[in-house]
């Protein structure tokens, strides 16, 4: 069972469908009992920082998300979900994330006015180590982003992926223990993202 997390915002309901099609059940909760139960977790991320944590920390999400990521669960952070399983965000003037990696949030900023800001679009990824999540994905496939901001990991170590906008070369997927996150959307990627929500659904959490 896949447990999708309910903030109340967000690409929910693509998701979701995503992980059927590849025949696996689904419940979306917002119950921070159910989270602490969870098998494997998906935080699908559409929104902005302060607004999700708001959320989070006045239904004690955030705790259960600690709780339950702490005790060995799978776990993926899809856009958003990959900015705040990190210490902070510089969005919104500085926001408070779960500290599950340790690190930052950091926004585009580019000289250069013909680089737009979002990045919409696809764009390749190239894996800086083997992971399960990556397995039978070519190096450089191109996945979906859509995103203004962007993870910075404190420890080059917590780097899965990188890609490059603009001359910015940025961790476009993290990882540590049981937790991996996508700045990408698989859920909009096609057949390559498909392939990367069925290794997760595949995943036993270690690497």
């Amino acid at each position: 069972m896949i447990t999708l997390v309910d903030y109340k915002a967000g690409n929910l309901t693509s998701v979701r469908l995503a992980f059927e099609h590849l025949g696996h059940a689904v419940r979306v909760t917002d119950d921070p009992a159910v989270i602490r139960r969870a098998e494997r977790i998906v935080f699908p991320g559409v929104g902005a920082a302060a607004a999700a944590m708001a959320v989070l920390r006045a239904g004690g999400l955030d705790a259960a998300l600690r709780e339950a990521a702490g005790r060995g669960v799978p776990f993926l952070g899809i856009c958003l979900g990959a900015q705040i399983v990190l210490d902070r965000s510089d969005e919104d003037g500085g926001v408070a994330g779960l500290g599950l990696i340790p690190g930052a949030v950091r926004a585009f900023r580019f000289d250069d006015a013909r680089v737009k800001v979002p990045q919409i679009g696809w764009n390749g990824v190239t894996p800086l180590r083997p992971h399960p999540v990556f397995d039978g994905i070519a190096a450089g496939a191109e996945f979906y982003f859509v995103h203004s901001y962007y993870p910075d990991p404190a420890r080059s170590a917590d780097r899965l992926g990188e890609t490059e906008y603009g001359g910015c070369v940025f961790a476009s997927a993290v990882a540590r223990n049981n937790l991996v996150a996508a700045q990408f959307h698989p859920e909009k990627s096609g057949r390559i993202g498909l392939a990367f929500l069925a290794n997760f659904a595949a995943w036993d959490g270690r690497c």
